[in-house]
């Protein structure tokens, strides 16, 4: 990062590529790309959603919780310590976490120093065909970012393929903004990307820049739909409503889960991008190659056009409580 009188420049990129099934392989190519996206100048590099080894939530089988390791110690995260250490920069790293007895969808921010800022787990929890995340992590996220409920609500619902639980709660679901060297960021993980009260939440706690690992691309249901010019306007959006840049990084390849009802089959589409702080898409990638994506961003120049613009001086917080509620009914007073 260059410091200049008036500027704060900060270089982000965003990573691409395919996985295999093999965590050795796959945790080598993200440190290949880390080290080639800080070859182009990168300080805060985003690696996808889970990239040691195949998007496993395609299946509800028990053999994948051996895929998750504990928070402390995890051997991934170790290495990304010392990656980050080594180079100077900050990697936000994406894990399957097991705690204790629960799993989460995870994902640690290591600073440029190699220390371990702290933890994340997804609240946002998609259920349904090739993304059954909701029983595949038995669904312990606790949703309690923007939930003024003090009580623990489950309504759980079984059928033959899936469980579906609703989870509202006060408790927090681990910090999702973190102070690094370079600058303050926000955190989600793909599904948290398609609700904006969360982008909001993060910059009104101070992020300057959002930071969305995922993994996403076809529908095993409908290979017909494609969601990806959706999937980037949402957090265009995002980032132009709340006028801070925004890192967005996803997988590519095919890959086949074996289900307890046959093969199941997603094609991710890539389409990683950076957009700038209107929206507009500064770098972005195509669909089936690997890519190292960097783009360059004054700070304080954007907190300047963010506080002129007079998004957060004009919000009337007095007026969302409905936002607190889950279904538009009983509004706090």
């Amino acid at each position: 990062m260059r410091m200049e009188k008036g500027k704060r420049e900060v270089v982000v990129s965003a990573l691409q590529f395919a996985c295999t099934d093999d965590v050795s392989t796959n945790v080598a190519t993200a440190e290949r790309l880390v080290r080639a996206a800080h070859e182009k100048g990168a300080n805060i590099i985003l690696i996808q959603e889970l990239f040691e080894g195949y998007y496993f939530c395609q299946a509800q089988r028990e053999d994948f919780f051996k895929r998750a390791k504990p928070y402390k110690g995890h051997p991934t995260i170790l290495r990304m310590q010392k990656l980050a250490k080594e180079l100077g920069v900050v990697i936000p790293v994406s894990f399957f976490e097991e705690a204790n007895n629960a799993h989460y969808n995870s994902i640690v921010i290591v600073d440029a120093d190699g220390s371990d800022l702290g933890l994340y787990r997804k609240s946002h929890i998609p259920d349904g065909p090739g993304t059954q995340e909701g029983i595949i992590i038995l669904l312990c996220f606790l949703s309690g970012l923007l939930t003024a409920s003090s009580s623990l609500l489950q309504v759980i619902k079984k059928s033959s393929t899936s469980i579906q639980v609703t989870l509202a709660s006060s408790h927090a679901v681990g910090k999702q903004v973190f102070q690094t060297k370079f600058a303050k960021i926000g955190v989600a993980i793909c599904w948290d990307q398609w609700f904006p009260e969360a982008a909001r939440a993060m910059v009104l706690q101070g992020a300057e820049i959002l930071f969305y690992p995922t993994a996403i691309g076809s529908e095993p249901q409908d290979q017909g739909l494609d969601s990806r010019d959706h999937w980037k306007r949402v957090m265009q959006g995002h980032a132009g409503a709340n006028l801070v840049p925004l890192v967005a990084s996803n997988r590519i390849g095919k890959e086949i889960i074996e289900t307890e009802h046959g093969k199941s089959e997603i094609t991710f589409y890539g389409n990683s991008f950076i957009a700038g702080p209107t929206g507009e898409i500064v770098a972005t990638a195509h669909d089936k190659e690997e890519a190292v994506l960097v783009a360059k961003f004054d700070l304080d120049q954007i907190k300047l056009k963010r506080h002129s613009w007079g998004i957060f001086r004009d919000r009337r917080p007095e007026l969302y409580k409905v936002l607190l509620t889950l279904d538009g009914s009983n509004v706090p007073s």
